[in-house]
Formats: structure tokens, sequence, C-alpha cells
């Protein structure tokens, strides 16, 4: 294997019976990433299938509050309501030309499920996603669409039954499935997983830097993403990583603040570890082992934080910040009503934080990405607003 690491972090901690599956995966992605028909094939499906490119629009309303200007990558316009999409549709064109017949994926608020469901679908692969029993429960309707569309859910009902517990049985049941691939849904895990997703997120930010170039007549002076495993915030930020004008901001879970501990902010409450096959910044104790996690969002509630984003901010050219469950919840009710976008919890976050921080970004061009739609989270909401929503979740499962 090369280029295993970003500066210090990243590189492969695999039992040694993944060593060979990643060597071939490493081979066919450096192989095919370089091959005409395959790029073909990727550019007609995200053209065609998943409805690239996605628009940037300027959020007039609220920049008009909040005194900046604020323009929105829709990526909760993109195909199945996410940028889950990008990956999952790369990831399982890449399996099928390796000759792999069946898709294994986790997944924490549903949307990387439903974009592997999806694609698989597309593709004639055979999908099993498994998915932590409390997310089971606040993202119901990302389970019915998963099934509906010929997957198998895999409840996971050990540990915190969130998405670092679903990552473990997938990998688990990947060493010992030689005919899968294993779609992992964020820029993490073992080399080359978090190289793959980040070059398959790339057109975020190619877009958008277009875009905003000629939409708004000049480069933004922020990029902001929300930063679970940081798939979407690396697609955006590496549109821009050229411009040192742009600051790069992904923004964490703080969920009801760091100081309380129940959070899911690496940079502000952890240290460096290893989880899940890679060296990165990661919530832990002591002994060094993992906290368990916090967040109103079920896709950012992850106790480590992918490698490249740990190298950026060792290197100082991205910063992460947070935002509370409050502000999220404030975020989306705002978006919601001034510019009729309901976006994803997780999302929720990055906007968040541009309020929050209004004061500090009068007068500046900032683009966030609007990394998924909000239709997912509505049982959340309701509940959290005391109100009923269809087999929504209770509270007691929200706040689990």
């Amino acid at each position: 294997m090369q280029d295993t690491r970003f500066g210090d972090f990243g590189g492969v901690y695999a039992p040694e019976t993944l060593m060979a599956p990643l060597e071939e995966l490493e081979q066919a992605w450096r192989t095919l990433r370089a091959d005409a028909g395959f790029q073909a094939e990727m550019q007609s499906l995200l053209q065609h299938y998943a409805g690239r490119p996605t628009p940037l629009t300027h959020a007039e309303r609220l920049s008009d509050e909040l005194g900046c200007e604020l323009w929105l990558k829709r990526e909760d316009l993109l195909h199945t309501g996410a940028h889950k999409l990008n990956n999952a549709l790369g990831q399982c064109v890449l399996a099928k030309r390796m000759g792999k017949t069946r898709i294994l994926a986790e997944t924490g608020a549903g949307q990387h499920g439903v974009a592997t469901a999806t694609a698989c679908a597309k593709l004639g692969l055979e999908c099993v996603v498994y998915m932590g029993e409390v997310d089971v429960a606040r993202q119901k309707p990302n389970v019915l669409r998963m099934e509906l569309m010929g997957a198998r859910v895999e409840v996971v009902r050990h540990g915190q039954r969130t998405l670092k517990d679903a990552i473990n049985e997938a990998m688990r049941a990947w060493v010992s499935d030689p005919q899968a691939h294993y779609v992992l849904g964020s820029a993490l895990g073992p080399h080359p997983f978090p190289s793959i997703v980040a070059d398959f997120h790339e057109v975020i930010g190619r877009e958008a830097r277009a875009q905003v170039l000629d939409q708004a007549g000049g480069l933004p002076d922020l990029a902001v993403a929300c930063v679970g495993g940081g798939s979407n915030a690396i697609g955006l930020f590496r549109g821009f990583l050229a411009d040192e004008s742009v600051a790069l901001v992904g923004v964490e879970a703080g969920g009801e603040g760091p100081e309380t501990g129940r959070h899911a902010a690496r940079f502000s409450g952890g240290t460096p570890g290893v989880l899940h096959g890679c060296y990165t910044w990661l919530l832990q104790d002591a002994d060094g082992q993992i906290q368990h996690t916090h967040s109103v969002s079920a896709g950012l509630d992850y106790p480590a934080v992918g490698p490249e984003h740990a190298d950026l901010q060792a290197r100082g050219r991205a910063r992460y910040e947070y935002a509370t469950d409050d502000e999220a919840l404030q975020a989306f009710a705002a978006l919601s009503e001034r510019e009729g976008i309901l976006p994803a919890l997780e999302s929720s976050h990055a906007v968040g934080w541009v309020m929050r921080e209004r004061d500090v970004l009068q007068g500046k061009r900032v683009v966030v990405n609007l990394s998924g739609r909000g239709d997912k989270d509505l049982g959340t909401i309701m509940a959290l607003r005391g109100g009923s929503a269809a087999d929504g979740a209770d509270a007691s499962e929200v706040v689990a």
C-alpha cells in the first residue's frame, strides 16, 4: 500500500484477515480512477440518475437577518436527499467491476444506508445494512426506504446501539465474506477508505467553487460544513484547499455542551488515538476506552473524525468548532421558516454555528454545505416539540 496517511494521521490498523481485501480495493481504485470508461459511467450516473450538479442557493432572507451573505450548497436536492449517494454509487460501481456480488454498509442517520440500497437496486447488487437499535428507532422512515429497495437491515442491539456499533458489525461481517464489498460511508476507516470516499465527494467542492464564482462574483470568505466522520465536509473543503483566502470551518456536534460530557466534539474534548482502522482524533478516556457520545443528530454522534480532517486541523488549514443541540434546532427552525428549506439536523449544526457567530461574520460571504434534507428528522423534531408524528421516535429514544 502507498500514501496511507494524511500527515501523522490515517494508516492501516486492521486485522490480518482484512489486509488482502484492503489491498485488492486499493489496487482496483487506483486502476479505475484513471479508467475513462469508469469515469464516463460515473459521470452519467451522477448527472442522469443522481441529479448533479446540485444548485447553490442564496439564502436571501436569512442573509438579511444575519448580516452576512449566506449561500447553501444544496446536496439535500440530490437523489435520496443527501450527499451520501455520490460515494455509494462510486463504491458500488467499483465493487461491481471488481466482481463483487454483495454489498455491506453501516448507517447512523440512515442516509448512507438509503444511498447504498439505492445504488444496489440500480446496479443489481445484494445489500445488507447494519444499523444501531437507537438509530433505527429515531430514523424509521429511512429504515423503511432501505427495505422497500430490497436491502436487509441488520439491527445492532449491543454497545451504545448507534453508528460506532454498526461499523463494528459491518467490518466483522466483511472479514468473513470474500464475495462482499464494504461500502464505508464516511471519510474514515483504514486506508484506502478515507481517500476513496473523499474522492467521490470532491464533486461537491468543485461545483460549489464554480457556482459561487459565477453567481456571487467571487470566492467565499468561509466554507462551512458539519462534521461527523467528515465526508460532506471534506467534499466541500477539497474544492477550496488551494484558495488560502477561504477559511474552512468544520462544525461538530456539541450536544449539551462539551463541558457536560454529552457531546461528539472530538476536537473540543478528544485526543489522538486509533479507532476503526485509522489514527485520528477521538473521544476516549485515560485508559483508551471509547467514550459514549450524544447528539440530537443521529449522523453526528460518532466518537472519531476522518484522518484528513485531523491533518487539516494540525496544519492550521481548517478549524473545527461545534454547535449544540439547541443551536442546531434553532437553525432548523430558522432555515425552515425563513427559506422554506427543511435541513437535516446534521446540516443544521453548520447553520447553527453561522447563526451563533453572526457578529464576527458581518459582511462575509459564507458557503454552507447543506448535506441533506430534514424529512428523516421530523419524528425527532415533533417529539422534542411535544407533538406527535406517525411512527416517530418518542422523547426517550431521541435523547438516548
